[in-house]
């Protein structure tokens, strides 16, 4: 079905964007995080990555033209696919319809609040950003920044949880924080009163009246909250805090992505040590010697904490209620449509891994590398899915997809649900490039510091809950991937070898296929393939 791509909110004050250049044309075959565009705002010329898949059917705004934000930007969809009732302005879905009206009376009404309350001059008004294309709404999960003090351009002002992530939002203007409209924890919808920043001292409370009198303000800032002691806050404005948070520009962040640069080996000349580009552009490989990637390593194996005991008294019913969370709704729609529209069917295999902890053994006994029996699953389901790449497939209502890239989904386990990072060209990376990998992104994914463009991507996906001592499980496929790996506990338990009886050691593989796009057989000539590789990790260097 094609799918409308408005022009984005790219900063919290803009109103219209310019499209640079299109880096796609009409045609093309688009992937999820494929830079459709280069958008210039109000700030800065930015790239915009397209969050669908399909083909680009149309181009709504030319090169060196200007619109709008929500305008017509483009349509994905299926090739040929006929998309006139969508530039005729029809075929809207239903439940968008009231959004949009409800949008225009707010705006309609606010109109006039706006013009009876004029601005004071330089108070700036910042409003809840739209992060991404799908964003309809934002929860607070932090405010690194508390009313009263001195705000920079660039400084982080919060991190904003998504339907796509947790984001730091920067700000755009220097002055000093009047006014916190959305507590931490609550959410708001997109254009919603965020915050005002402006000249100490300056009288704001008829602006934030106003606008929570046009309900677009979640809450109004409380007097605790405006004079809450600075103590609260400061541990999180360190360089890296002790839960591994670390301090670095958007812009860092791509540069180091794009390089394979990890964040937690350069040193930041910014605010409080904060990580800018230039840091990223002058890092040179020596200065790693210099940093270890400990407090990743440390995040990932880390138990979590026990959760606080709740006294019940004897005879009494006892509920409690668990506001969910952006990820856990989309965790809830992503795996109810997977489980719904995919017709799932589960192949086990039972490998040996006497050889593997043997050759795992010796792969650690090497200085300064550590190879985890995750990787060497990873690793060998890497190369199994380059001799068998109808596994690495997707489903298209015309056609099937095969993917000749293997990109490896890892599942993580986090507070609030899961994430599944991704590890792209994974049949090209060594075991302990894998692990290392691995290693960080699960320790930023444990404290919501991954990028949107390190969760998408992914061909084929892997579930590991053998540390959890689970033997065997199944897992719901992670669309829109063919299959799913489940990984079990190794298990030391009577084997029989040559006709005798001895002590072995077994895992139980579990492959869940989308019978769409994998029939029983090929699942199985891949799980034997894979079973092939673990049982003789030797083979893995062929």
């Amino acid at each position: 079905m094609a799918i409308k791509v408005t022009m984005p909110r790219l900063s919290d004050t803009m109103t219209e964007g310019t499209v640079a250049t299109w880096l796609k044309k009409v045609g093309d075959k688009i992937s999820e995080g494929d830079i459709l565009a280069e958008i210039e705002t109000d700030k800065a010329t930015m790239e915009f990555e397209s969050f669908n898949e399909g083909t680009l059917l149309h181009i709504g705004i030319p090169a060196g033209e200007t619109a709008p934000v929500d305008s017509l930007l483009a349509i994905i969809g299926n090739e040929g696919e006929d998309i006139s009732a969508l530039l005729a302005g029809g075929d809207a879905p239903a439940a968008e319809a009231p959004k949009a009206e409800a949008a225009t009376e707010t705006k309609t009404e606010a109109a006039p609040t706006k013009a009876a309350t004029e601005l004071p001059k330089d108070v700036i008004v910042v409003t809840m950003p739209r992060l991404s294309d799908t964003m309809t709404e934002g929860t607070v999960a932090t405010w690194l920044k508390k009313v009263g003090d001195a705000v920079a351009e660039g400084d982080i002002l919060a991190e904003i949880e998504t339907d796509k992530a947790t984001m730091e939002f920067e700000s755009f203007n220097a002055g000093t924080l009047l006014y916190i409209g959305i507590q931490e924890g609550n959410t708001a919808p997109v254009d919603s009163l965020l915050a005002i920043i402006g000249p100490a001292g300056t009288d704001i409370s008829g602006i934030s009246e106003n606008y929570t009198a046009g309900g677009t303000a979640s809450a109004p800032a409380t007097e605790e909250a405006k004079t809450a002691p600075a103590a609260e806050k400061a541990p999180e404005a360190v360089v890296e805090t002790s839960n591994g948070r670390i301090l670095a520009s958007p812009l860092a962040k791509k540069i180091a992505s794009d390089k394979g640069i990890q964040l937690n080996q350069v040193k930041g000349s910014g605010e409080n040590g904060r990580i800018v580009k230039s840091d990223i552009e002058n890092f040179t490989p020596a200065a790693q010697q210099a940093t270890t990637s400990a407090p990743a390593a440390k995040a990932q194996e880390t138990a979590a904490p026990a959760a606080p005991k709740v006294f019940v008294p004897a005879g009494e019913v006892f509920t409690e209620e668990i506001k969910n969370s952006q990820m856990r709704k989309i965790i809830a729609k992503r795996l109810a449509e997977s489980l719904f529209t995919a017709p799932h069917y589960n192949l086990v295999i039972e490998v040996s891994m006497d050889d593997a902890m043997q050759a795992r053994a010796t792969i650690n006994s090497v200085p300064d590398t550590k190879v985890s029996f995750n990787d060497m699953v990873i690793k060998a389901c890497a190369l199994a899915l380059k001799k068998h790449p109808k596994i690495n497939s997707q489903w298209k209502e015309d056609a099937i997809i095969i993917n000749h890239h293997v990109n490896i989904g890892v599942a993580v386990a986090v507070e609030d649900g899961l994430v599944v990072p991704v590890l792209k060209f994974t049949d090209a990376m060594s075991l302990s490039q894998i692990g290392g990998n691995v290693r960080d992104l699960a320790g930023r994914a444990k404290n919501k510091k991954l990028g949107p463009q390190e969760m998408e991507g992914s061909t084929f996906t892997v579930s590991n809950l053998g540390m959890f001592g689970i033997t065997e499980f199944n897992s719901i496929i992670n669309q829109p991937n063919s299959a799913i790996l489940s990984v079990g506990a190794i298990v030391e338990k009577p084997v029989v070898k040559n006709g005798q009886i001895v002590v072995g050691n077994t895992m139980m593989l579990s492959l869940a296929c989308d019978h769409r796009t994998i029939d029983g057989a090929t699942g199985a000539q891949f799980l034997q393939t894979l079973k092939q590789y673990i049982e003789s990790p030797v083979t893995m260097l062929a």
